[in-house]
């Protein structure tokens, strides 16, 4: 059979369909799984304008703050006492030891240089920092953004709030706006510009991770911004600041236990830091407000037995005689929940938002007294001198342990014997050193065989235990007496 030419190029063509065909399918068929196209994708133009304008932002935000930082030197000298032992000054050594066998004996002085931030918060050369950046220090260096070095004075410094304040002689100074820090919420973008080992002019980024931290045990009087901008050794003193470029916090501590930075750090809230920037330039220390109440948390079981919706607020386990407090009504078993129209979270931030106000400023208080709301106007007062060591605010073994006087109510409530003298353990705090060995309801009688009387004795013989040391008490607990030791080591 004779097969026409047509038709054998007409099967070639077929064929050759078929084989591109089953090569098209066989090369799709083994496509790996996942496999993606090589190309990159495409970036939309949208995109690409709203990163730039957001970077655009964030740029001219540094670029107007940076020249209100400064980079803050401190030296101190470091006196370190001789031994005094006879042997260093036996002739019968000397002789063959020789004369440098007595230079341990002898004083010796070394200085210590440390490093840390500034902010300048008017023209004319004030700089507000942290009170350990420039403590104790025998010179101080300010070095400007645009290079020029200035000597600093010191002002005046708190170590309660951990601020301090100097000055340069100098003038048309970039000083910062600062900002309100009430207002500042968590998740709000923040810059935090410093000088990290001495970097100077370093900036981060991050947001609020939380407001009103305190028993940090960095300073008395706590009410940190934490953010996870990264604040390492050096930005201490630095701004912590919005989007808008104001000074939102002054950049304080790192919570690490490493040394280094861990995610979490610490500033001071603006508000707080302008308050005792403005006391320190005008007094030359800081005078603070007082209201004259031992107040203690509201717990989960003091919530429920004053059917409180929530364990916010203060309550008042005492009223100091003759105090702003007792002239306005304010009674023992009260709970302060509202202090000049703002809501009491808890002890620690009414003994901040009372310290700030000035004396002679009248303030309304609302608290709750059984069940209901009670309104009261308080003349704030400043604080005794006598009473500036706060109860629970020592920096010894007595930190976070608050005490009340022994009332008529609380010895029948407690059932103390009336020969029973002494002071009640209202409260210790988790991060007492405490903790765990005083209890509350105690009565502690004795301080290193001090009787103690009333919450002044307390006061008083408290605030003069150095850190690490160990103390003895005598304790009245559960019907009986027995002593005790706190160790600070």
């Amino acid at each position: 059979m004779r097969v026409s030419r047509k038709a054998v190029y007409a099967s070639v063509l077929i064929l050759i369909g078929i084989i591109l065909g089953l090569g098209i399918s066989f090369r799709f068929d083994l496509t790996p799984e996942g496999y993606t196209d090589p190309r990159p994708p495409s970036i939309s133009e949208e995109a690409v304008d709203i990163l730039s304008r957001t970077n655009q932002a964030m740029a001219e935000v540094v670029a107007a703050v940076k020249p209100s930082v400064v980079n803050i030197s401190s030296t101190k000298t470091i006196r370190v006492p001789g031994f005094g032992s006879p042997f260093f000054e036996d002739p019968f050594f000397r002789r063959f030891f020789g004369d440098e066998f007595g230079f341990f004996s002898r004083p010796r002085e070394y200085k210590q240089s440390g490093l840390g931030s500034g902010v300048i918060v008017t023209e004319d050369g004030y700089i507000l920092t942290n009170n350990h950046v420039v403590k104790d220090a025998d010179e101080i260096k300010v070095r400007l953004a645009d290079k020029r070095e200035f000597v600093g004075k010191i002002i005046g410094t708190d170590p309660k709030t951990d601020l301090a304040v100097i000055k340069i002689d100098a003038k048309n100074l970039p000083a910062i706006k600062i900002g309100d820090s009430d207002k500042l919420q968590v998740g709000e973008t923040v810059i935090a510009i410093g000088n990290p080992y001495g970097l100077s002019q370093t900036v981060t980024a991050g947001i609020v991770s939380a407001k009103g931290r305190a028993n940090v045990g960095i300073a008395d009087y706590e009410d940190f911004i934490q953010t996870d901008a990264p604040i390492n050794p050096g930005n201490s003193g630095g701004a912590l600041v919005n989007i808008k470029g104001e000074l939102v916090g002054i950049n304080t501590a790192i919570f690490s236990t490493s040394g280094g930075y861990q995610g979490i750090g610490f500033a001071i809230p603006s508000n707080m830091a302008k308050v005792v920037m403005e006391s320190l330039i005008k007094e030359g220390k800081v005078i603070r407000g007082w209201l004259g109440v031992v107040i203690q948390p509201v717990t989960h079981e003091i919530a429920e037995y004053f059917k409180l919706k929530e364990e916010k607020g203060a309550l008042v386990g005492d009223v100091v005689q003759d105090s702003p407090a007792e002239e306005a009504g304010i009674k023992r078993g009260d709970i302060i929940v509202e202090y000049n129209g703002k809501e009491v979270r808890d002890p620690d931030h009414l003994k901040n938002m009372v310290a700030s106000t000035p004396p002679d400023t009248e303030v309304e208080v609302k608290v709750i007294r059984d069940g209901k709301p009670v309104v009261l106007k308080v003349k704030i007062a400043e604080l005794p001198t006598e009473m500036q060591q706060l109860p629970g605010t020592f920096e010894n073994i007595f930190k976070g342990v608050y005490v009340q006087d022994i009332t008529h109510e609380v010895r029948q409530r407690l059932d103390i014997p009336g020969r029973i003298r002494g002071v009640v353990v209202t409260h210790v705090t988790e991060d007492s050193p405490a903790r765990g060995i005083l209890r509350k309801d105690d009565v502690i009688m004795e301080i290193n065989r001090k009787r103690i009387k009333n919450t002044k004795d307390f006061q008083k013989v408290a605030s003069r235990i150095r850190q690490g040391d160990t103390v003895l008490l005598l304790i009245y607990r559960d019907g009986s007496t027995f002593y005790l030791t706190l160790s600070g080591r």
